[in-house]
């Protein structure tokens, strides 16, 4: 009888491996299926959840996720991380709502070069001074807190409300309110992104640093520049999800995008980037962040506070961080 259930064990254990085979090769197909699984678990909780109101609240909650996620998927590439983004949109936040009242452009332009300073600062951290990515980036969400903090009384005293055009980007819409202006611009940033991983020299150095760094330097390229380029355009793209946020929440405070942290993180993970480097795609991690929006979506109706949702977020992380790996020795 032993002798029966041997083979069949074995060929249990041989169809497990081919699934994790063909997932590996076919990520986004099982995201799909668990994001429309999600949908129609939210819409058994909440009726009303399956409608254009539903949908738009969803999608309006993942944009800053999703675009915070672009920069993380980049420095997941080459093996890093950004645990930055969440003070750096908050403090381009902040700077840029200070200064509304000097126009649109000049309000925008200073939370984007907030981004970008911070960013290259971490770059240069990073990849100039070989700095670990986590002791680097948590340093600077230190600073930025404290330095904010001061200039709160200071440089930035005086009007914190994100005005006029801020406004209208980050929550308005378009189409008779059926298209938020935030989803067009998160639209504009996957097109980029996706554009840039796939078609560039730049895009293909992000992965050949992160699957096998000691080759790439050996090959005469500067793996620092690299680097350095990744952490400014994640500063950038932190920035541009916090003056979004900014226009949608209205006010603004050091506390803004505090809560985007992990779900950032969360949306890259879920969408198959490897936390080692040298695997991953944007369109995953667009996938990640609807995902998350949905979950939010299904707690909320749910009743669950934020408290909740971060160990909800946290437990996926993990969780997933696992699965890949499993995946990935199995492939």
């Amino acid at each position: 009888m032993s002798t029966d259930i041997a083979p069949m064990e074995a060929a249990a254990e041989s169809r497990v491996t081919t699934a994790m085979r063909w997932l590996a090769a076919h990520p986004n197909v099982g995201l799909i299926g668990v994001l429309v699984s999600l949908v129609l678990v939210t819409t058994a909780i909440e009726p009303n959840y399956l409608s254009l109101t539903g949908f738009r609240g969803t999608a309006v909650f993942a944009v800053p996720i999703g675009i915070m996620a672009a920069g993380q998927t980049i420095l997941m590439l080459t093996a890093g991380i950004d645990l930055s983004v969440a003070m750096i949109a908050t403090g381009a936040a902040y700077a840029a709502a200070n200064q509304s009242p000097n126009g649109a452009v000049v309000a925008i332009l200073l939370g984007l070069l907030v981004g970008v300073l911070a960013g290259s600062a971490n770059g240069i951290g990073v990849g100039v001074f070989r700095v670990n990515p986590l002791i680097m980036t948590l340093a600077m969400a230190g600073i930025l807190l404290g330095l904010f903090t001061s200039w709160a009384q200071t440089i930035f005293s005086g009007a914190t409300q994100a005005v006029g055009f801020i406004r209208t980007i980050g929550g308005g819409s378009t189409l008779d309110g059926r298209l938020p202006w935030s989803v067009l611009v998160w639209v504009a940033v996957a097109v980029f992104v996706i554009y840039m991983l796939r078609r560039t020299g730049f895009g293909r150095m992000l992965y050949a640093l992160g699957d096998n760094p000691v080759a790439t330097r050996l090959s005469g390229a500067r793996s620092w520049q690299v680097l350095l380029l990744a952490y400014a355009l994640s500063g950038f793209l932190a920035a541009i999800a916090g003056i979004l946020l900014a226009g949608r929440i209205g006010n603004v405070d050091l506390s803004l995008a505090g809560f985007l942290l992990l779900p950032s993180v969360a949306a890259a993970v879920i969408g198959g980037t490897s936390i080692f480097g040298g695997s991953g795609t944007y369109t995953g991690t667009i996938l990640g962040a609807l995902i998350l929006g949905v979950l939010q979506s299904m707690l909320t109706f749910l009743g669950a506070g934020v408290a909740v949702q971060q160990i909800v977020y946290g437990s996926i992380v993990v969780a997933l961080a696992w699965l890949y790996a499993s995946i990935a020795r199995s492939a």
